[in-house]
């Protein structure tokens, strides 16, 4: 079926069907190029629907850049929606970009972002809906080539049978440096073999096809074997040294998007050492862009787009260290027109009465804080450092400048925790909500996040097991009954999706024929708690001989070589070690700005540094050795 076809075929039923606007295209910002001028065609897919995927600021990051190159085209795919989806399979349509309206298996390369493990099965269903095959090794050279990227590809192995090529890391290089082999590969009509080689030989690419696994007799994997001389033996992530400028072209959805705003990344990187967080170890090095590329980015995606609420994205915006006068100069210029300027990652012993002073001008509703713990020993635990009276304190600052709602995220499961440990949650909201009672009365509203910890990949928590899925609905019941009060509102995930993302997380290659078969079993949308299909995934884990306990409820030992393993973030495995024996004796790590204490970036990148002199990284001297390097 061709573009032209499948615009009739649209016409037909689009009507019918939820939010028609999800699959026209035609969106304010959207390129369209001559098809006849292009060398290289590609689909950038996020594995869900419209309403999820156009705010993706990875996607925009990419499509912004993508398209400023003459000889390509970046179009868009998202996945439809269950009626959608029916009516596409009922008439034979595939699986098309928004732009043009070509099916997926016309376009040279398809980039598909994988920001979080419950969307594997959505990958699946994304390629057959496409009509393309879903395993790699069925993909001949007439097929596009399949490339994923995003944070849960860190730990590759589950998806290996399905994806060509995954990029590890920073993509904003590499994937022009796939391009450019590409384009001279497709030139040569040289086997699809001769593509994946060549681009195996670039760093922060991953092809799975090229590498076997060995295990031991008890299930643990004992080495993943290079099949070819020069494949490499780690994958090391590749990184950016320098950010590129932000988008400043974000595509205008048609119909209401989760987050309707213009979305600044400020910063890459993070150097506090939370434990359990995974962005914070495999982002590293910190990077900040300049305020005056950031302020005239803003400029025009506003103007281009008339959004009313500019986000400041980082994993700790109030880290930036020109946070006041980047929020002190958007106070000036948009005051008058009161947007919205959202910081959704304030550190709690950052925020001012300064920053406060300048967002009050604003349309800001509420302020988000993560103490994620409320115990000492917990916080010593997963290396936070926020005293109660510091979390006090900036609560009633907040509240005493006008501020109605604030939020705070909590995390239970993690190791070491009792259920006094829980209920330490609970009296520090009683705390919280009554000193908003004591600013602005009834009107105060405290509103909590409560996840469950997943031991990551690449954390000094690798190590670590899950909590049991009774233990969880124990303590979820503790703080449910505990504040029950008004003027809280609690939300938090189901036990059963935790242990689907420990699981997902944590698993080996033999994974993938799991993912495969509980997709075959309906399994799909994993990410909505209403679609999760529990029973597909049991039966095909049984299926396959593998139990799901395997990978979450065991603590592994220190020597355990790990699916994630040849995997190189720069952070060595021997100071997340280190770091998992520090938490177990609920010992504190000071902020890295402080002082190194070696963690492999600096090591891991030195000639990269050295090459780019202007390169603002927060990370000690270069020259800096440890011992415990």
């Amino acid at each position: 079926m061709n573009s032209k076809e499948i615009e009739e075929q649209l016409d037909q039923f689009l009507l019918k069907v939820q939010k028609p606007g999800r699959y026209v295209g035609g969106e304010f910002n959207s390129v369209h190029k001559n098809p006849d001028t292009i060398k290289t065609r590609i689909a950038l897919a996020f594995p869900d629907i419209y309403d999820l995927g156009v705010p993706n600021l990875g996607l925009s990051i990419f499509y912004d850049q993508l398209n400023q190159m003459d000889n390509v085209w970046a179009e868009r795919t998202y996945l439809p929606w269950e009626d959608m989806e029916m009516e596409m399979r009922n008439r034979n349509i595939p699986l098309y970009t928004l732009e043009s309206k070509t099916p997926l298996d016309k376009m040279d390369i398809i980039g598909i972002t994988i920001p979080y493990e419950s969307l594997y099965t959505n990958v699946l269903n994304l390629l057959d809906l496409a009509q393309i095959p879903i395993f790699s090794k069925d993909r001949s050279e007439g097929y596009p080539l399949i490339i994923a990227g995003g944070h849960s590809t860190f730990n590759p192995e589950p998806m290996s049978a399905f994806i060509d090529v995954f990029v590890i890391g920073e993509g904003e290089e590499v994937i022009t440096d796939i391009i450019r082999i590409y384009q001279l590969w497709k030139s040569l009509s040289k086997p699809k073999f001769e593509l994946l080689h060549e681009i195996s030989q670039l760093e922060g690419v991953y092809i799975p096809a090229f590498y076997e696994p060995e295990y031991h007799a008890d299930g643990t994997l004992a080495r993943l074997n290079p099949l070819y001389p020069d494949v490499k033996q780690k994958i090391r992530k590749r990184i950016v040294p320098i950010l590129p400028p932000p988008p400043k072209h974000f595509v205008v959805p048609l119909i209401d998007v989760v987050q309707n705003r213009v979305a600044i990344e400020i910063m890459r990187g993070c150097t506090r050492g939370c434990r359990f967080c995974q962005a914070g170890f495999v982002t590293r090095p910190v990077r900040e862009r300049p305020l005056e590329q950031i302020i005239e980015s803003i400029e025009t995606s506003v103007n281009e787009t008339g959004h009313e609420e500019i986000a400041l994205l980082s994993l700790s915006s109030s880290d930036y260290t020109q946070i006041q006068s980047l929020v002190s100069k958007l106070h000036d210029i948009y005051n008058k027109r009161k947007l919205n300027i959202s910081l959704p990652s304030l550190r709690i012993d950052t925020v001012s009465v300064d920053i406060l002073e300048q967002l009050r001008g604003s349309r800001f509703s509420g302020f988000t804080l993560a103490p994620e713990a409320a115990s000492e020993k917990i916080k010593h635990t997963i290396n936070k450092h926020i005293s109660e009276d510091q979390l006090l304190e900036t609560v009633d600052m907040i509240f005493s400048h006008g501020w109605q709602t604030i939020k705070l995220y909590f995390m239970i499961g993690l190791p070491e925790e009792t259920l006094d440990d829980v209920q330490a949650i609970a009296d520090l909201c009683i705390k919280v909500i009554k000193i908003g009672r004591k600013h602005i009365g009834k009107r105060s509203q405290l509103n909590l996040g409560i996840s469950t910890f997943v031991p990551k990949p690449h954390t000094p928590f690798q190590w670590a097991k899950a909590d049991d899925p009774e233990k969880i609905l124990e303590k979820q019941k503790l703080l449910k009954d505990a504040l029950s009060t008004p003027g809280i509102k609690i939300t938090w995930s189901q036990s059963d999706i935790t242990m689907f993302e420990s699981w997902s997380s944590r698993g080996d290659r033999r994974q993938s024929s799991v993912i495969y078969r509980a997709w075959q079993l309906g399994a799909k949308f994993d990410a909505w708690q209403d679609h999760f299909h529990k029973e597909a995934w049991i039966q095909a884990f049984e299926e396959n001989h593998l139990d799901p306990n395997f990978y979450i409820h065991r603590e592994r030992s220190e020597n355990e070589v790990f699916p994630w393993d040849h995997i190189d973030t720069g952070v060595s495995k021997k100071i997340l070690r280190k770091e998992y024996e520090l938490s177990l004796k609920g010992e504190l790590r000071e902020d890295c700005r402080n002082g190194c204490y070696g963690c492999g970036i600096n090591q891991s990148f030195a000639a990269i540094r050295a090459e780019s002199p202007d390169a603002k990284w927060f990370c000690p001297s270069i020259a800096t050795r440890h011992s415990e390097d």
